[in-house]
């Protein structure tokens, strides 16, 4: 059976898309928000739980991914059956349980603001007296 490339960019969309959506979807369902999911992913995850019952939680949830996938696949358009995605560009499901928050980066020092011959800039309230100075000389001078 010979696969076409677009066939194939197809299939790994598929495959991204599942994993993204099951994490998405089990993420939610954790967070008692599964009520708010379409019906197509409480069906999915329906699915999953049942799995579960009978076998452990990574192969649970790697067939839950491939029904998925299969399913995306012929949604977006694919020919004839999925093929397999090669299991390098796949990442492992693994659950930790904890919930990861992110992290602001350090700020980067600014281009020629540093070192002791740095110019400071004006502060504000110097700028506005200075503003008022202006505004003040020129009301007197029309008087």
């Amino acid at each position: 059976m010979v696969i076409k490339a677009a066939d194939m960019l197809i299939a790994r969309r598929a495959d991204t898309r599942a994993r993204a959506d099951f994490a998405t979807w089990r993420m939610m369902a954790k967070l008692n928000g599964a009520s708010a999911l379409p019906p197509e992913a409480q069906s999915f995850l329906a699915s999953y739980r049942k799995l579960v019952e009978k076998m452990d939680d990574t192969a649970a949830s790697e067939a839950t991914i491939q029904l998925m996938y299969r399913s995306y696949y012929a949604e977006m358009g694919g020919a004839g059956t999925a093929p397999e995605v090669p299991a390098r560009l796949r990442e492992p499901v693994t659950d930790t349980g904890t919930v990861t928050a992110f992290r602001r980066l350090p700020a980067k020092p600014k281009p020629g603001a540093s070192g002791p011959n740095a110019k400071r800039p004006l502060p504000v309230a110097l700028i506005f007296a200075c503003l008022v100075v202006v505004y003040v000389a020129i009301r007197y001078y029309w008087r």
